[in-house]
């Protein structure tokens, strides 16, 4: 593993470090025994009977541990908590003193999801108008928490219906703008359930493009600024690529489907709600561990959402021409690409089966690419790729780190980047190079970071692409 790849691993590992939630919890959530501070808000304990807490996605565990430590100082207020989260074995579920704890799925719902919106939705109902609700919202809640408006939906059909987005290469605010509109718990309707309560405050950590906060976990306590108009232009688009199953795409055309509570909706008059960690804070974070490596560090994530093979050509070009004025350099962009996955692929062998999409996820298959890219070019350099969650796609890795010499190294060992770029099934190959990163899930999710380290400045022309345009 050359020194680039090295400091590349160890940018990435403390720049996790550096975005610590329960620190940020504790800047926006506090108890003196006498009130309680929600974000904006601050009330006596004595103008309130109870404290209801839903946390639910990715980052649920470490957000209710920090917000438990704070409002047990409120000795007096019973509380009542639900925690949904992934099923990992360091999830507290014996630690959910005050409430129910349940494994969450990630990325298709599963029964799971059922049980855990019901027990949401009933929790919600025993708000009275001396509630205070605290929400405590990460991604993944999508899958996590799931109830069809139409109860005649199936799990099978919802599942289906989850897979084809993700799959389909949309971005996560759209495809959360119909998830929202097909869901009892999301784009607001669980904080309309809970309309009656004193104070309602919800801390994310955001997964989403800045200014998308809705789109976090579906929104399932904020506003809605989506609209069902916007839902039948994407059912078209997703029609043309990844049909959804039928009864779901009558269920947008037909009565049960109604707008959500939006921003004047008189829900969210005592609502308060605050980003307390997002990809930019990730990002400041690589920043400050990079220079801390001797590295000139920049930030530039304007390729977030931009089709994988254009966001590398892009940040390629980019790295050269700060490595040519400023010498040793760091790269540094968050967010996602995107990777569109077929249902099924060309079979290897002329008339047998099409092939089913291989091991692996956005990063790894960037990394791979932009790998064999920067050998193509006869550049020297390190990509990482990684996911802030600790989960890449399909596989068990964060992401991936490569260098010029990845692409050598693989065929010396009998494989074929072609081809595994091509079946989407860069994990086998990585791991075998010892290119892949494995975290575990974190506990976090702020999108993905990439990184691109160069030594020197380089002599070759680059090839320069045009920024998309907004």
């Amino acid at each position: 593993m050359s020194s680039l790849s090295q400091q590349a691993r160890a940018i990435f590992s403390d720049a996790m470090r550096r975005v610590d939630i329960r620190r940020a919890m504790q800047q926006h959530l506090d108890c003196d025994g006498e009130q309680i501070s929600l974000a904006d808000a601050t009330i006596p304990l004595h103008e309130l009977d109870q404290i209801l807490v839903l946390a639910v996605g990715k980052a649920a565990v470490p957000m209710y541990q920090a917000a438990h430590e704070v409002l047990r100082r409120a000795s007096q207020l019973p509380r009542h908590a639900i925690v949904i989260a992934p099923e990992i074995p360091e999830a507290p579920q014996e630690e959910i003193a005050d409430g129910s704890f349940f494994p969450g799925p990630h990325p298709t719902p599963n029964e799971n999801s059922l049980h855990a919106a019901a027990a949401a939705l009933s929790l919600m109902h025993r708000a009275t108008p001396r509630t205070a609700v605290l929400f405590l919202i990460s991604g993944g809640a999508s899958a996590m928490m799931e109830r069809p408006l139409d109860p005649y939906i199936s799990l099978r059909d919802l599942a289906a219906f989850h897979r084809a987005l993700v799959g389909s290469g949309l971005p996560i605010a759209q495809m959360n703008t119909l998830r929202k509109h097909l869901s009892a718990v999301k784009g607001g309707r669980l904080a309309q359930a809970a309309a009656v309560a004193r104070l309602q405050c919800t801390l994310l950590i955001s997964d989403v493009p800045a200014g998308d906060l809705d789109a976090i976990g579906s929104g399932p306590s904020l506003p809605d600024t989506t609209t069902l108009a916007e839902c039948h232009a994407l059912l078209a688009k997703l029609s043309a690529t990844a049909p959804p199953p039928a009864n779901i795409a009558a269920f947008f055309s037909g009565p049960l489907c109604v707008e959500t509570p939006k921003p004047t909706d008189p829900t969210f008059d005592r609502a308060h709600w605050r980003a307390i960690l997002s990809s930019e804070d990730l990002a400041q974070a690589a920043a400050d561990a990079a220079r801390a490596l001797g590295f000139h560090t920049e930030i530039d994530s304007r390729c977030d959402e931009w089709e994988y093979r254009e966001a590398a050509l892009y940040l390629l070009d980019r790295s050269a021409s700060l490595t040519h004025t400023h010498g040793r350099s760091c790269l540094i962009s968050v967010g996602e690409v995107q990777v569109h996955l077929p249902a099924t692929l060309p079979a290897v062998i002329p008339d047998a089966p099409p092939a089913s999409v291989g091991e692996g996820g956005r990063n790894q298959h960037f990394a791979l690419w932009t790998a064999a890219e920067l050998a193509r070019r006869g550049e020297h350099a390190t990509v990482l790729s990684a996911g802030s969650d600790g989960v890449d796609g399909r596989s068990t890795a964060a992401g991936a780190v490569c260098d010029t010499d990845s692409i050598a190294r693989a065929s010396h060992l009998g494989f074929s980047v072609e081809a595994a770029l091509a079946r989407f099934n860069s994990s086998p190959l990585l791991r075998a190079l010892g290119d892949d990163i494995v975290t575990g899930p974190t506990g976090n999710n702020l999108r993905d970071l990439r990184l691109l380290l160069r030594d020197a400045p380089t002599d070759e022309p680059t090839h320069q692409i045009a920024p998309k345009s907004a």
